[in-house]
């Protein structure tokens, strides 16, 4: 499960550490690909390919579901993380999520997030109050 915040840089070739933590589930292999709200999705290869697999019975005849899987899919990325730990975000996933030197990485746990700081920053600020205050209605029992 990946979770936590984590605050690694971009660097000038486009690489990222990933957080240690991540590592072990990430290290064979990974998904890099658009999320909502403007930020990367990162799946672990297995991960990305139980989600294909759920994504794949979304009906031909929907214009909904075409829109989102042309959308999801055609930015997906398989990549390798070398051996340091660090990771290739392609040039047009880092510009689609405003990608600066400054970063943002959030375990989600079946996958990871990858935002720009500022843009995190500013989504985390405006989600707290809601935070507060939905919990039952989203999640029903968790508290």
């Amino acid at each position: 499960m990946l979770l936590g915040t984590h605050a690694p840089k971009l660097d000038e070739k486009g690489r990222v550490f990933l957080p240690a933590k991540f590592r072990d589930e990430l290290q064979s292999g990974l998904v890099i690909t658009r999320g909502q709200e403007n930020c990367l999705y990162v799946f672990s290869a297995a991960e990305f390919a139980a989600v294909h697999d759920k994504i794949r019975q979304a009906p031909v005849t929907s214009i909904e579901a075409r829109n989102y899987l042309r959308v999801f899919l055609s930015g997906a990325s398989d990549e390798l993380p070398d051996k340091q730990g660090r990771v290739t975000i392609p040039a047009a996933l880092r510009q689609y999520a405003g990608l600066d030197k400054e970063l943002i990485v959030i375990g989600v746990g079946s996958r990871a997030e990858i935002w720009d700081a500022k843009s995190w920053n500013e989504y985390l600020a405006k989600q707290e109050d809601a935070f507060a205050n939905v919990a039952q209605e989203v999640i029903p029992g968790l508290f």
